[in-house]
């Protein structure tokens, strides 16, 4: 039987998980990486630590499957969007990359926007606004900053297709990953020459765009003896983790949405054409669909808000032998009745994307008293993050897209406690699925559609996904949350002043 492997190379980590062509999962690994933030909103990573960690885990699934190297068909990727791998003429990385979440590009949006023509140009070149998180604004950054490493620049890579490039030695990419660099006709699915143009950027030093499912080379000899894997090995373009995810959880026809909890938050619908919204609240990519679309709203601090707060001000948990934190903190905010007693939280750790495309916002707790313990300020998060993800909602229904099913996915979707408030907070029915692997599983079926195992992959989500449970709103909650939602929204509208001048005062760009 043919096997395939999937591999996500995340923010905190990269997971490796290995199928067989029936989508079994036979074996997974997981290995994490530190993230830098050399300044306030500053996010960066050294891609030497994504290449190691997919080669330790690689091995890891290898030895634990047993199986030979030519057993293992074909790999697909998954990765981080919009980090920047910058590369000089050596193919050596000039500097540490900069992530997704970094903020740093504000007055490099302005330019590009500027640049182009104007906001409304800008959408109907490449589909988007320009945001801080985006990778040609980092491009910008680095022209515009550090001029000595842009004139040594010759290739910029996103974080997956490094991996590819070492694995391969191709310079590659898919359409759902380049779509997020703002460099993307996402509508003809190819290099904007015109926004590249304006930008005065060498499409030269970008790589070659794919559909998901294409083949974008085979293993090098030497790195296939060190994963033990077979030179013949195929590796196919992939997608970014969004996409992925999406395809992951089976979002690859219309009326079928997912919501996922990672680090990030995201909310994903497929599209058969390529809507988008004139506001530019929402994104439209590529799908890893082949010819096909999605929307999507992201909260940039989802589970990220949890993590924070488990890891900064709950030490004395994770020093507990036997002990897990979270559970922990949800049985304490599941104690804690809907709208935690009049405590609002605004999940802007990392400024925001979905609705407000704002560097400047900052976390919040608000309406804080001495009666709120620490469950209520877990239960705040809770719902301060099922809030920024109504917004996206909210969004894509005034967009008339349709919505028939809602699959939640990412590690917060664990928590039963989550699950309730989302689908209290949304007013409708949540499922999980299946498959808990969220990215790495939609590149590992891509890798098999690629592989010839399946037709298309919708083919392969029909045969291999399916939903296992659904968690019904609960009506007095629900209507706990509708009154609460407005007021969530105009705290933003309230402070959004106020988070400039912050801003102004711990001088961020």
């Amino acid at each position: 039987m043919a096997h395939y492997l999937g591999i996500d190379i995340g923010t905190s980590g990269t997971k490796c998980l290995l199928i067989d062509e029936s989508g079994m999962a036979i074996a997974e690994a997981t290995a994490t990486y530190p993230l830098a933030t050399p300044k306030p909103l500053w996010t960066e990573q050294d891609p030497e630590d994504w290449w190691l960690a997919t080669k330790t885990t690689i091995k890891s699934v290898m030895k634990k499957s047993k199986l030979k190297p030519h057993e293992v068909r074909a790999i697909g990727l998954s990765g981080q969007m919009h980090g920047s791998v910058f590369l000089n003429a050596k193919g050596k990385v000039i500097r540490p990359a900069l992530l997704w979440n970094d903020q740093r590009t504000s007055k490099e949006c302005e330019e590009i926007t500027r640049r182009a023509g104007g906001r409304e140009s800008l959408i109907r070149m490449v589909a988007n606004p320009a945001l801080t998180g985006f990778t040609a604004p980092k491009l910008l950054w680095l022209r515009n900053n550090e001029p000595k490493n842009y004139e040594a620049l010759k290739v910029l890579l996103l974080p997956k297709d490094d991996v590819r490039r070492r694995l391969t030695g191709e310079l590659a990419t898919d359409v759902s990953d380049a779509s997020g660099m703002l460099l993307l006709d996402v509508c003809q699915r190819r290099w904007s020459k015109e926004l590249l143009g304006k930008l005065d950027i060498d499409p030269a030093i970008l790589a070659r765009v794919y559909e998901s499912e294409e083949i974008t080379g085979t293993l090098l000899p030497d790195v296939a003896k060190e994963l033990g894997l077979s030179p013949d090995c195929k590796v196919v373009a992939g997608a970014g983790d969004c996409a992925a995810g999406a395809v992951g959880n089976g979002i690859v026809k219309q009326g079928i949405l997912t919501a996922s909890l990672g680090t990030s938050g995201v909310v994903f619908c497929h599209s058969d054409s390529p809507q988008y919204d004139a506001a530019g609240r929402l994104h439209t990519f590529c799908h890893a669909v082949h010819g096909k679309w999605h929307m999507m709203g992201v909260t940039l601090s989802a589970a990220g808000s949890l993590q924070w707060f488990a890891a900064q001000v709950c030490t004395e948990l994770s020093k507990k032998k036997g002990i897990d934190p979270y559970e922990v903190l949800n049985e304490e905010a599941a104690a804690v009745s809907a709208g935690a007693e009049g405590l609002f939280y605004l999940p802007y750790l990392a400024g925001e994307r979905t609705p407000h495309a704002d560097p400047h916002a900052r976390g919040c707790l608000i309406g804080l008293t001495n009666k709120h313990s620490r469950g209520h300020l877990v239960r705040s998060i809770l719902e301060g993050v099922a809030y920024s993800l109504r917004e996206s909602l909210a969004i894509i229904s005034e967009l008339d897209v349709p919505v028939k099913e809602i699959r939640l996915s990412g590690g917060g979707a664990k928590s039963s406690l989550w699950k309730q408030i989302l689908a209290d907070t949304f007013g409708k029915s949540v499922c999980t699925i299946n498959a808990e692997q969220g990215p790495a599983y939609g590149v590992a079926l891509l890798a098999a559609v690629g592989d010839g195992a399946y037709k298309n992959i919708e083919e392969a989500c029909k045969a291999t996904i399916s939903v296992v449970e659904k968690v019904a709103p609960n009506k007095p909650s629900q209507k706990v949350y509708q009154r609460a939602f407005p007021l969530y929204q105009r705290l933003y509208q309230s402070l959004k002043d106020r988070f400039v001048e912050i801003s102004d005062t711990m001088q961020i760009p």
